[in-house]
């Protein structure tokens, strides 16, 4: 614990007590394909200054840390944000990509990718190896890629709009251990220079002329079945700002109702409010909203019936994601980080045209499924 207790700026004894409360836990299965880590943690809660999914590595004994992702605050009504949040200053208008948060760093010789909440992901980091320029890591050792991974082939969250492999893209570059970010106009030119893959800068704007384009490219991304925008001051010194598409707001209302006794009372809540918020603000007509409304139903209306239908033909109710992987080896070592983690199965596919493994990731949602069940026979809820 010494090193985890320097890394994070403790004494022995404050580290040791955070383990013992399963506040600091291990962070990865030991295992080859991980060979420059010794130990690894993660802050399973937000400590101090230090974010939740904080992540701590000890490697031939030195210490790296790759602090958690800060929090960014979402606008629900959105010109009266940008007034008051973006006041004076230029405004980066990005994509907001529908995946799942990663850091990718290195560790000794080799780099390694970490989830939102602080874990090595054998899956993530097998993919990051084969597409991530490591040349950056030379030039910038102690700074770490914040990106989004998104495709299909997601263990996490499906998308084809980014296309079948998984892929990433780069929306900060941060130092590690101090969490600070490069500017924007300098995070462009590192995507261009070492050729990684950018969540797309529609354009830098100011005042009302940031207004007019934010709302021109919420309309566009909607259309598109895209997730949203990130709001950043291009100079990284104020917090950012998030704000979702109607699409991805009914996307996610249609997930929550398809496993509606898995998934919480509040993640469905919040997407209907910021439906409502929306409508105040950009359904001028009345016909504009009546499609939300019906866009709304149909979300949550078709999420159940597809689960009703599913019990009734197959009997169990699963999320399921089609994964592939290099090394047989390395897919091993997914599955057994995936069950210490949730429950799944498994389903091996066989080797594809180019001569990866597919893997068929299946997660069952039995709350759901036995709710299901229970109320088609005659039940009451």
């Amino acid at each position: 614990m010494k090193l985890v207790a320097e890394a994070l700026s403790l004494s022995e004894p404050a580290a040791r007590r955070l383990y013992r409360r399963s506040i600091l836990k291990p962070a990865f299965i030991p295992h080859k394909f991980f060979s420059d880590i010794d130990e690894a943690y993660l802050l399973e809660k937000k400590f101090g200054k230090y974010e939740e999914g904080t992540f701590i590595a000890l490697s031939n004994g030195r210490s790296y840390l790759a602090r958690g992702f800060p929090k960014i605050k979402r606008a629900l009504i959105l010109g009266e944000c940008v007034k008051k949040h973006f006041e004076s200053c230029d405004v980066a208008v990005e994509e907001k990509i529908n995946g799942y948060n990663v850091r990718i760093i290195k560790i000794g010789k080799e780099i390694y990718a970490i989830t939102r909440k602080g874990y090595v992901c054998p899956y993530t980091t097998e993919r990051a190896r084969e597409i991530i320029n490591r040349e950056f890591f030379k030039d910038y050792p102690e700074y770490m890629l914040c990106c989004e991974a998104a495709g299909l082939e997601s263990p996490h969250v499906q998308k084809e709009i980014y296309g079948k492999r998984l892929n990433f893209y780069l929306f900060d570059v941060r130092n590690t251990r101090t969490n600070e970010a490069l500017n924007v106009e300098r995070k462009i030119e590192i995507a261009e220079e070492y050729g990684f893959k950018l969540a797309e800068v529609f354009g830098i704007w100011s005042g009302d002329e940031l207004m007019d384009n934010a709302f021109r490219v919420i309309r566009k991304l909607d259309g598109e079945g895209r997730e949203g925008i990130v709001m950043k001051d291009v100079n990284m010194s104020k917090p950012p700002v998030k704000y979702t598409t109607c699409y991805c707001n009914c996307s996610d209302l249609n997930y929550a109702f398809r496993y509606f006794n898995d998934v919480g009372r509040d993640f469905m809540l919040t997407r209907a409010v910021r439906e409502g918020f929306q409508s105040y603000e950009l359904d001028i007509r009345d016909e504009m909203k009546n499609e939300r409304c019906l866009r709304l139903g149909k979300a949550i209306v078709n999420g159940v019936l597809d689960s009703i239908n599913e019990v009734i033909e197959v009997g169990k109710l699963f999320e399921k994601a089609k994964l592939r992987f290099r090394s047989e080896e390395v897919m091993n070592l997914f599955i057994a980080h995936t069950k210490k983690l949730t429950r799944a199965d498994f389903e091996y596919l066989g080797k594809d045209e180019e001569g990866y493994h597919m893997l068929l990731l299946k997660k069952e949602r039995t709350s759901t499924a036995d709710r299901i069940r229970h109320l088609i026979s005659g039940g009451f809820w």
